[in-house]
């Protein structure tokens, strides 16, 4: 069960820098999407979300890397 919530922790901010990636991806081809009305507002939520959730991620396997005693001493 906690390696299920684990994953459901994980999988949402993955699936939204995925779809911050998706929104940069489309700026760069001039595909603007439906919410949003200019372009750079378009490249800077996509910007947010995907350094939001690699961010989150990262944090997430640092500080379970540090309840584990398995992180070098300069993270500690």
């Amino acid at each position: 069960m906690k390696r299920l919530i684990a994953f459901v922790i994980l999988f949402i901010p993955g699936a939204l820098a995925a779809y911050g990636i998706k929104l940069m991806r489309d700026m760069v081809f001039g595909i603007l999407q439906h919410p949003f009305t200019l372009l750079w507002v378009q490249l800077l939520a996509g910007l947010i979300l995907t350094v939001g959730g690699i961010g989150f991620i990262a944090g997430f396997v640092l500080h379970r890397d540090r309840k584990k005693q398995k992180v070098q001493d300069r993270f500690k």
